[in-house]
Order: structure tokens, then sequence, then C-alpha cells
């Protein structure tokens, strides 16, 4: 029967040459995250990935998932779309490296309103960027048109990753004792959490994002759009490379310091931390500045300056500082573990 051009797929709002015209955008992407273990090429129906074992006596998988959240938002507003990318990986693999699990490769879903073929690479050229950082692979994914669910300029982006790690090296934080301290990893900034209260607080317009901050050194726009850090390579330079041993790792995302720390603390142990020990980011300041969010929620809502939190023995904080000063890192001690209900106290 012969089918109108009012019945057909693009009739509806849906481009299929749009997405050949992104696979072939995005193919020398995808190829420049590859590692050993990836099989075959993008365009099959599932993503093929022999992970390598040797030396592992027990391979267990640590996976992960998350998404950017309201950051895109900034994204839609300033027209820019090439890390928000690396931020969709960088929640994911930062994830699965607290269990001290190496990341072997990821997998995007983006839908969108409209398939605009640049704007579309331009998504996934941070995703690839993020993939290599991290060094994992980006096997597979799925873009999915959504007109009439999504506006035509914006959409969604999630991520899932899977790592692997011998068991008798998985840190799960159950070694952590009373006197252990805590060595903190500088964040890039906001990173990808409690941009809902950002929005409502600083009432942002497009116009507002443009506008140099002199205290921020940029536009607000820029500042809001750093990608968030992925702590991939230091982590693994310190467990595989040196094969230091860490008792348990946080990564701090919603919920911020506070509630993070815990998730890394077994029963009967509390987190001390000293917010003096390290620097507070200056979108922290600015946005104390600017807003009646009390001291405590900022605490309780961002990471405060501080993306990833470590606890290592005592007699190991020099060799640990050390070694992440060698990489080019920025370690700050910012606390230390005592026994006490489950939780964190901040002191000053």
């Amino acid at each position: 029967m012969h089918q109108s051009r009012s019945d057909s797929y693009a009739a509806a709002g849906v481009d299929i040459t749009a997405g050949y015209e992104v696979v072939e955008r995005i193919k020398p992407l995808v190829k420049s995250t590859f590692r050993p273990g990836v099989i075959g090429e993008l365009g099959g129906f599932g993503g093929l990935f022999e992970p390598q074992l040797e030396g592992m006596r027990r391979p267990v998988f640590v996976s992960g998932t998350d998404g950017v959240g309201t950051k895109l938002k900034i994204a839609f507003m300033m027209d820019k779309h090439d890390t928000i990318g690396i931020d969709c990986v960088a929640m994911c693999v930062n994830d699965i490296i607290c269990s001290g699990a190496e990341p072997l490769f990821f997998l995007d879903y983006l839908a969108l309103g409209k398939n605009i073929p640049e704007r579309t690479a331009k998504i996934v050229e941070g995703v690839a960027a993020g993939c290599c950082e991290a060094g994992c692979a980006l096997i597979g994914g799925e873009t999915a048109e959504m007109p009439g669910f999504y506006p035509e300029d914006e959409y969604d982006i999630a991520g899932f990753a899977v790592g692997v790690v011998d068991y008798d090296r998985i840190i799960d934080g159950s070694k952590i004792r009373p006197g252990d301290i805590l060595i903190g990893l500088a964040s890039s900034g906001l990173h990808s959490n409690g941009y809902s209260l950002v929005r409502k607080v600083l009432d942002l317009t497009p116009e507002k994002l443009k506008q140099e901050v002199p205290e921020l050194y940029c536009t607000l726009g820029q500042e809001l759009l750093k990608p968030t850090r992925i702590y991939v390579r230091p982590v693994l330079h310190l467990i595989k490379t040196l094969g230091m041993d860490i008792k348990g790792i946080a990564h701090i995302t919603g919920g911020g310091l506070i509630e993070n720390v815990p998730r890394m603390l077994p029963d009967g142990i509390k987190a001390v931390i000293y917010p003096c020990n390290f620097p507070v980011s200056r979108i922290f300041t600015y946005l104390s500045a600017h807003s009646d969010i009390p001291l405590r929620d900022m605490y309780n809502t961002f990471n405060m300056g501080i993306g990833l939190v470590m606890a290592v023995d005592s007699k190991d904080v020099g060799e640990v500082v050390n070694a992440l000063i060698q990489i080019d890192e920025n370690p700050y001690v910012i606390g230390k573990c005592i026994e006490g209900e489950k939780g964190v106290e901040l002191k000053w």
C-alpha cells in the first residue's frame, strides 16, 4: 500500500537520515576510546567486550549508572554541548572506582527532541573524551529521537559503566579503623550535583550566564559547565601501579561530604572533617555570598571543593600524599576517623 508523506516517520518528527549521519560522525570518536578487549565495530545490536582477566584469582564485575541531572539546563541555555558527555562518564566511573574497580567499558543513552547531527556529535565527543580520560571503551549506545516528548532544543543523557576488580582487592571500607586519616582530592567545581538549587537561588537566565564574574575569573556559564573531574587514573595509580592500601573511597556527589563520606564507613566509625584544611572552590564562595543557604546545607548539598575522599592508615599518609603530588594531583588531609555513630562531624 502506498504510504503518503503525511503518514511517514519523517512527518511524525523522526529524521532517520539524521541518525545515519550521526553514526558516521561519531565512528572515529568511538574508535578513539577502544582498548584491548573490544570486539567488533560500532553498529551491532550489542557491544562486545572480552575482559583480560589474567592474574586475577576471582574477578568481580562492578557496574554503575547515572546521568547529569539539571546541569543539562545550563548546557541548553549556553548552547554548549561538548563537555556534558564528560560529566556523564565521570558520574559513572567515579562511582565504580570507589570499589577499586578498573573501568572497562561504557555505554550511553541519549534521548532528544530533535536529532541535530552537529549537536549530537558534540555530545558524543564529550562522552568519548571522558572515556579516554577514564581508560574505558565506548562500545555502544542509543540515540533516541523523541519528538513531542522532549522540546526540539533539549535532550537527556545517561550512562552505564562496567569495571573489574579482584575479589581480594575490593575496597569496601570494612578495614577502616579509628585513627585512619581522610585524604581529599580537589574537585573542579560543582561537578554534576546541586544544579536545581543553584538555578533557583541564582535565578539563572542566558544573559546572566554570559556575564563575566570577576571572582570566578570567567563567565558564570563557563564556571557552571566545568566538567566533572574523573578520578580513575589517580586512584588506579595508587592501588594498581604502586600497590598502596586504600581502605575506603567516597565519591562526593549529591548530599555533599555529609552524606557521601559515611557510605564508605563501617558501623561504629565517625568521620571528623576539618573544612579549614582544604580550600573551598570559588563557585561555592560565590553561591554562599549570593544566597541564604545555611553553611551546613552547603556541605550537605555540594562537594565544597573535594570530589573524592580516601581513607588510609595514618602511617601511609605521607606516602599517599607524595605519590599524588608527583602526578600533579592536589591532595588534602581533610580529617580522621574516630569511634562513634556512623556519620560526619564538621569541625572548624
